[in-house]
C-alpha cells in the first residue's frame, strides 16, 4: 500500500488540540486489532519521531508514522461534539467497514 493523499486535519481537531495540548502534538497511529481488524490510537505526546508525517498549523501538529500513514492515504482526521460526548474521528477512505464506535476497521 503506497501513500497517494496525505491525510487532512480540519480546522475543529487543530481547535481542540490547541486548547487541551499546550507543546504537545496529537499522534495517530494504526495498529492490529479491534474488533475489524485495525485500530486506531490516537493520543497527545511530546515527541516526534524522525521519520514522522507532521502536519501542522498555529504550531499545532498532529503526527503520523510512516506505517500508519499507509493505511491512512486520504484521510480526514477531526474532532466532533455530540450530546453522547467528544473525541478525535477519523474518516478513512481505505476502510473497507468499521465497527460501530468507529475505533476499529478492516482494508
Amino acid at each position: 500500500m503506497k501513500v497517494k493523499i496525505p491525510p487532512k486535519v480540519t480546522a475543529n481537531a487543530f481547535n481542540k488540540i490547541m486548547s487541551i495540548g499546550g507543546k504537545k502534538c496529537l499522534r495517530v497511529a494504526v495498529e492490529g486489532g479491534g474488533c475489524s481488524g485495525f485500530q486506531y490510537e490516537i493520543s497527545m505526546e511530546s515527541d516526534v519521531k524522525e521519520n514522522d508525517l507532521i502536519l501542522s498549523k498555529n504550531d499545532c501538529r498532529v503526527v503520523i508514522d510512516p506505517i500508519s500513514l499507509e493505511f491512512l492515504s486520504g484521510a480526514i482526521i477531526d474532532f466532533k461534539e455530540e450530546l453522547i460526548g467528544s473525541k478525535f474521528v477519523i474518516e478513512n477512505p481505505n476502510a473497507t467497514s468499521s465497527c460501530g464506535c468507529g475505533t476499529s476497521f478492516s482494508i
